[in-house]
């Protein structure tokens, strides 16, 4: 699990188009808080803490601690729509996580040791079936990433979802468990 990353952020007076408008006028992103069975939030986040944050992989994943006027919300972030020209951020979604909350993510795989593979240097190709496997699990125990390492196999040989370290509280969502 990484850090928690701590946002500033302010109270938003109006929803809407008009509102979040009038945010970016003042040089703000607005956003919204939403969910743990609680009414929606309406903020605006000053764009250059959030915009480091979002260039980071695994941003999806990340838990964050978002504090509005005094008040610390809990958050993951869930959407960032984007302007088509400038890839400026134009609107943030954050799903508020309680302590008992259980969240779907996606968590990407990376791979090591490409040269220590014996197949790969005589020719083989690394052929990734999944980039990123989605969980059902607690939000305290997101894994940050699922590393695999590809010391010592041969042309041929796959690695299969049961060889990866997959948390107790964690549930895979795919319909084969043994996925490759």
């Amino acid at each position: 699990m990484a850090e928690t990353t701590k946002v500033v952020a302010k109270m938003r007076d109006r929803a809407g188009k008009g509102g979040a408008r009038s945010s970016r006028r003042e040089g703000l992103i607005p956003a919204v808080i939403y969910g743990d069975k609680q009414p929606p939030v309406m903020i605006a986040v000053e764009p250059k803490t959030i915009e480091r944050e979002i260039h980071k992989e695994g941003y999806f994943n990340h838990r964050m601690k978002i504090a509005v006027d005094g008040t610390d919300y809990d958050v993951l972030p869930r959407d960032v729509q984007v302007d088509p020209v400038t890839d400026k951020p134009l609107h943030l979604d954050f799903l508020r996580i309680g302590p008992d909350s259980i969240i779907t993510v996606q968590v990407p795989v990376r791979f090591r040791n490409e040269l220590a593979s014996p197949g790969i240097k005589r020719g083989g190709v690394l052929n990734v079936v999944m980039h990123e496997i989605t969980l059902r699990t607690r939000a305290d125990s997101i894994p940050e990433i699922f590393e695999v390492d590809l010391t010592g196999l041969e042309i041929g040989h796959s690695i299969h979802m049961s060889t990866l370290n997959i948390p107790e509280s964690a549930r895979v969502v795919t319909r084969d468990k043994n996925a490759t």
